[in-house]
């Protein structure tokens, strides 16, 4: 069996080999063993790509076509009306743009043991309470300004303040770490800034007053809503915002399983590889959602294209195209009297080494038949000859 396999392993990647491996049944016949790899490597032969092969139109089109019919604005309700998540075609739209900034950035936080088991709600509970994002306006009541001696006055929610586990002084060590050149006075019911410089105005108290309120208190910066959601047999917290470098922190976390739908985040914490799989899961998510079908190879072209050059970047004038060593195909996007006028101006050259240029000027394009060039001996030298 071992000699059959191994007179492959010139025709057939490792890979592929492996999978057949795990996949023959035991006590095959070396008849029956021969057919299989025969089969396979036809099989393989068939699926490889022709050179010359026009892959990114064909990508386009088969991305492009099931696009057309997405429902255009989707938008999943996860339990709770704050925890909407973009689908559809916003969603494809906001992954290949390479949007840093995103409508509804969300993470799936998969825990370890007991929290994932689900053995003890209460402290799946109080985790989550950990990892939710509290701000000063979150336990506050009321913030007014006292206009006679620019102090701020912060009354706080104490039933809310007890849930959380937080006392004044918890309070006023988080936000001083924050906030600096105010001296913060506890009033048991309420805590009282007042600022250390001599001038003060209200415009500055105002100011200070909007920066007070959205002072992070406890858990993580960013993760605005959590939920912890049942799945098959172990529970995984859902959450609306996203911090995948702290959230990966956590000892209770499973690094190995925890995502975001923040693309950028994956690229900082993870690396270009990382970043380059979350855009095929994504895209390949919303597709697979909407009950459309794409192969595989067409979404991994795109990511590919994204990340080639180390970073992300997206498809549009700013990101992949602006890399384009052809003037003539970064002009044929958008903006083209932009690129053409600064493409004279230090006299850059095209060698029309693609498609688009070579459509523009109405030439052969080098895919398919129009790959090879046919070379013909000059008449002069055929006489010599």
């Amino acid at each position: 069996m071992a000699d059959i396999i191994s007179e492959y392993e010139d025709r057939l990647p490792a890979k592929i080999i492996g999978e057949v491996k795990d996949s023959i049944p035991k006590g095959v016949s070396d008849t029956k063993l021969k057919k299989i790899m025969e089969a396979t490597c036809e099989e393989y032969n068939t699926a490889k790509v022709t050179p010359g092969e026009a892959v990114g139109l064909i990508a386009a089109e088969s991305i492009g076509e099931p696009g057309t019919q997405m429902t255009l604005n989707t938008f999943h309700f996860a339990g709770v009306a704050e925890m909407n998540v973009t689908l559809g075609l916003p969603r494809i739209i906001e992954i290949l743009d390479g949007r840093k900034e995103l409508d509804n950035p969300m993470m799936e936080i998969y825990l370890k043991k007991p929290y994932a088991s689900g053995k003890k709600l209460e402290d799946l509970r109080h985790l989550a309470l950990q990892i939710k994002e509290t701000r000063l306006t979150d336990i506050s009541t009321e913030l007014s300004i006292n206009i006679a001696d620019f102090t701020i006055e912060v009354k706080l929610d104490k039933d809310k303040m007890k849930e959380l586990e937080l006392t004044n002084a918890k309070v006023i060590d988080a936000i001083s770490k924050q906030i600096k050149g105010y001296n913060i006075r506890d009033g048991k019911d309420s805590l009282i800034f007042k600022a250390r410089s001599k001038e003060d105005t209200f415009n500055d108290a105002y100011k200070i007053k909007e920066k007070i309120k959205s002072a992070t208190i406890k858990g993580i910066k960013g993760i605005l809503q959590v939920m912890p959601v049942k799945r098959e047999e172990e529970f995984v917290i859902i959450t609306a915002g996203s911090n995948l470098a702290d959230v990966l922190q956590l000892e209770e976390v499973d690094a190995y399983r925890t995502s975001t739908n923040n693309i950028f985040e994956i690229e900082q914490v993870l690396g270009i590889e990382a970043a380059r799989q979350a855009i095929i899961n994504e895209i390949f998510k919303v597709i697979e959602s909407q009950g459309l079908n794409v192969d595989v190879r067409h979404i991994m072209l795109v990511s590919d294209t994204m990340c080639v050059s180390g970073t992300l970047k997206g498809i549009t004038r700013y990101g992949v195209v602006s890399d384009k060593s052809s003037v003539l195909a970064r002009a044929s996007f958008e903006t083209p009297i932009k690129h053409i006028i600064n493409a004279a101006l230090v006299g850059e050259v095209d060698n029309l080494n693609s498609v688009v240029e070579n459509v523009m000027i109405n030439q052969h394009i080098p895919i398919g038949t129009g790959l090879p060039s046919l070379t013909v001996k000059p008449q002069k030298a055929a006489k010599e000859k």
